[in-house]
C-alpha cells in the first residue's frame, strides 16, 4: 500500500473548499489503495489570525512534522496550503531532500488585501513573490484552472500542473421527492450557499431586487450583520451539509455566486449537479467552467440570475457528471507518481 503524507493549514473546524477538497481527495485516495495521513492544525497549538479568527495559525509545527514524516516515512508528501505547517512541511523535505508537491487553491494575495484594506500592486507582488519562493521549490505545483496555470507561469512558477477537481455526483442530485412547498418557500429561489465573508461578496446577491424568495446557506464572519440587515424576502439558514444541503439546493431555481475572486468553486459543481444554473460574474476564468448552457455571466447580477430561470435543470446536471471524483483523484496520483 502506497502512503501519502498531506499537510495543510485548512481543516476541520473551518469550512471552506480547500476542507472540501481535501476531505474529497483523501476519500479519493484511499478509494484507490493509498494510506493517508494528514498534517493538519488539530495536533498542534494554534492562534487565530487577527483579522480573520475563524483561521488559526499553527505554533511552531516543525518538531512534530519532523517526527511524523520520519515515522511514517511516506512514499508521497503534498503540501496544501502556504501557512506554518506548509512552511514546516516543506523545510523539512529540503532538509532531507525529498521530493513533494504543492497545491496553490486560492487567490493569497486577493483576500489578504480585502481583509487588511491594502490597494496596491507592490503589496500584491511581495505576496506573489513569497508565493514563487514556497512553490518553485517543490516537484510540481497543482492548480485547478488552465488560466490559473498561465497566470503562474508568466509570474514565473515553474513545474505547474493540471488537477481539475471533482464532486460526489452521487450526493449532490436533486432530491425529487421535495419542493419549495415543503419549506414553505415562495419561488422563484435564488440561492447562495457558501462561507458568508467579504471575498464572497454575498452582500452584491442581497442586493438585487429579484422576485420570490432568497436563500443564504452557510456562515462566516458577516453572518450576523448581514441577516440583520437584510431580512424581507431572505432565509439564512446557517451552514447545512450532505442531504440537509442537497434538499435546499433541490428546491432552488438558481445558484446565485457573487464572488469576484474564487478560481474554482467547487459549489458551482455542486449546484450543476442538483439541476441548479448558475448566475455569476465574468470574472477568475470562470466561462471556461460556466457554459452558456447552463449559466449566465454578466456583470449585471440580476440580469443573469433572471435569465437562469430560462434554462434546462437537466442539462445543468449532464455537465456535472464530467467532473467526477474519479478522474480528479486519477490526475492528482498521475501528478504526484510523475513528480517523484
Amino acid at each position: 500500500m502506497k502512503k501519502i503524507v498531506i499537510a495543510t493549514d485548512a481543516w476541520l473546524p473551518q469550512v471552506n473548499g480547500v476542507v472540501k477538497c481535501i476531505q474529497e481527495l483523501k476519500r479519493g485516495l484511499e478509494e484507490n489503495g493509498f494510506e493517508v495521513i494528514l498534517i493538519h492544525p488539530g495536533i498542534f497549538r494554534s492562534l487565530p489570525v487577527f483579522f480573520y479568527p475563524e483561521i488559526k495559525l499553527s505554533v511552531l509545527p516543525n518538531i512534530k512534522i519532523k517526527k511524523i514524516i520520519d515515522q511514517e516515512k511516506p512514499d508521497y508528501i503534498h503540501i496544501v496550503t502556504e501557512g506554518p505547517i506548509g512552511l514546516g512541511a516543506r523545510a523539512y523535505c529540503l532538509q532531507k531532500k525529498l521530493k513533494f508537491t504543492t497545491a496553490n487553491h486560492t487567490n493569497f494575495q486577493v483576500y489578504i488585501n480585502k481583509y487588511l484594506k491594502i490597494e496596491s500592486d507592490a503589496f500584491s507582488n511581495v505576496v506573489y513573490s513569497y508565493l514563487k519562493w514556497f512553490h518553485n521549490a517543490s516537484n510540481g505545483t497543482m492548480v485547478i484552472m488552465p488560466g490559473l496555470k498561465k497566470g503562474l507561469e508568466e509570474r514565473g512558477f515553474e513545474h505547474v500542473l493540471l488537477w481539475p477537481l471533482g464532486v460526489d455526483t452521487e450526493l449532490f442530485k436533486k432530491n425529487e421527492s421535495i419542493s419549495a412547498k415543503s419549506f414553505n418557500f415562495n419561488g422563484p429561489v435564488f440561492t447562495y450557499f457558501g462561507r458568508i465573508a467579504t471575498e464572497k461578496n454575498v452582500e452584491e446577491f442581497l442586493e438585487l431586487q429579484l422576485p420570490g424568495t432568497k436563500l443564504i446557506v452557510g456562515d462566516g464572519p458577516l453572518r450576523k450583520k448581514l441577516e440583520s440587515k437584510y431580512i424581507s424576502n431572505t432565509i439564512f439558514t446557517g451552514y447545512k451539509d450532505g442531504q440537509e444541503l442537497v434538499d435546499l439546493l433541490s428546491v432552488s431555481d438558481v445558484f446565485v455566486f457573487p464572488s469576484l475572486t474564487d478560481t474554482f468553486p467547487l459549489a458551482i459543481i455542486e449546484a450543476f449537479a442538483c439541476g441548479l444554473p448558475v448566475a455569476c460574474h465574468d470574472v477568475m476564468d470562470l466561462k471556461i467552467l460556466v457554459k452558456k448552457d447552463v449559466g449566465v455571466l454578466d456583470k449585471d447580477l440580476k440580469k443573469a440570475a433572471l435569465a437562469c430561470l430560462n434554462l434546462q435543470r437537466e442539462k445543468c446536471r449532464q455537465y456535472a457528471l464530467t467532473f467526477s471524483l474519479e478522474e480528479s483523484t486519477k490526475a492528482f496520483i498521475k501528478n504526484i507518481v510523475k513528480t517523484t
